[in-house]
């Protein structure tokens, strides 16, 4: 079978997913909360003596009003990381994989898509379609925060950090590893309430791991305690995805070091020989990919 008259069913799904999301509310939910931190960063202001000097940072037009050790850049990229790294890629990675659980258990209930299963084309097609819908939504959300909070700081603020953009391939890189997990939960269960809990299950479980395994290079105590743990540790570490990898790599592009020492200290880790940031998202992709492949299995020798 020609894997290109798969194309019109991908791009069809990918255009359903948004009507779907519209139809549940999960659209105009998700970009409620992004007009709300972007109608935030509108009032914000910062006041110092000096680029390098202390001030503080104003937000709800003055009611709201943080001290700050650092000048107006420092000030701006402190915010940014509220932002990006604790408000998007944390409860905003958890409640979107909430939000996005249902799509793909709705759209594999027999009524649904045995009609698609009667058109000549390649059962994956249908997988990889609404996958690529969801990642196509979530995306957009994701430019709609990150480009929307960036837009008003500018205008408040004169501060344009583009390093700030960087947030948004990273943002949805860490969602799409942890929607195969998602993806292949639902092929195999077609419910949404193993999506919603085994995708979040799945994500604090990777994230203990990773944590754990940098706590145990970190720490000798640890390694004393623990000497026959090492070689399980490793296993287990490049073996699942890396959620808090994720996170530490998304404060480096916002260059707060200042935050970044206080959740892992990634130059220690480095001396270790522990933090090889490039080769951890290669092997959370790979995971992803594996996810995939067999929920992709699993569809494809599924009776319906």
């Amino acid at each position: 079978m020609n894997p290109l008259t798969a194309l019109p069913a991908i791009r069809w799904l990918v255009r359903d997913t948004f009507r779907q999301s519209r139809s549940a509310g999960v659209f105009w939910l998700m970009l409620a909360v992004s007009l709300a931190c972007v109608v935030l960063c509108l009032t914000a202001t910062v006041a110092a003596d000096g680029p390098d000097e202390a001030g503080h940072l104003n937000l709800a037009f003055g009611a709201v009003q943080v001290p700050l050790d650092r000048g107006c850049p420092a000030a701006v990229r402190t915010l940014e990381v509220y932002l990006a790294g604790w408000i998007a890629d944390g409860a905003g990675l958890l409640l979107a994989l909430m939000w996005t659980a249902g799509f793909l258990p709705s759209f594999l209930e027999a009524c649904t898509v045995s009609v698609l299963l009667s058109k000549p084309i390649p059962r994956w097609s249908l997988l990889l379609g609404k996958c690529l819908g969801v990642l196509a939504f979530v995306a957009v959300q994701d430019g709609v925060f990150v480009g929307g909070t960036w837009l008003a700081l500018g205008l408040r603020t004169g501060i344009w950090d583009t390093n700030y953009l960087l947030c948004l391939p990273l943002l949805l890189l860490h969602f799409a590893v942890f929607f195969s997990f998602s993806a292949m939960l639902a092929v195999a269960t077609r419910s949404t309430v193993a999506c919603v809990f085994g995708s979040v299950l799945f994500w604090s479980l990777c994230w203990a791991m990773n944590f754990g395994r940098h706590s145990f290079l970190l720490l000798p105590e640890l390694q004393t305690a623990a000497a026959g743990l090492g070689h399980t540790v490793e296993f287990g570490y490049w073996l699942l995805p890396k959620p808090l990898d994720c996170h530490l790599i998304l404060l480096n592009t916002l260059q707060d070091d200042h935050t970044l020492s206080r959740v892992i200290d990634t130059h220690a880790l480095a001396e270790r020989g522990g933090w090889q940031p490039v080769a951890s998202v290669l092997a959370s992709c790979v995971c992803a990919l594996v996810l995939l492949a067999l929920a992709a299995y699993d569809f494809a020798t599924a009776e319906y």
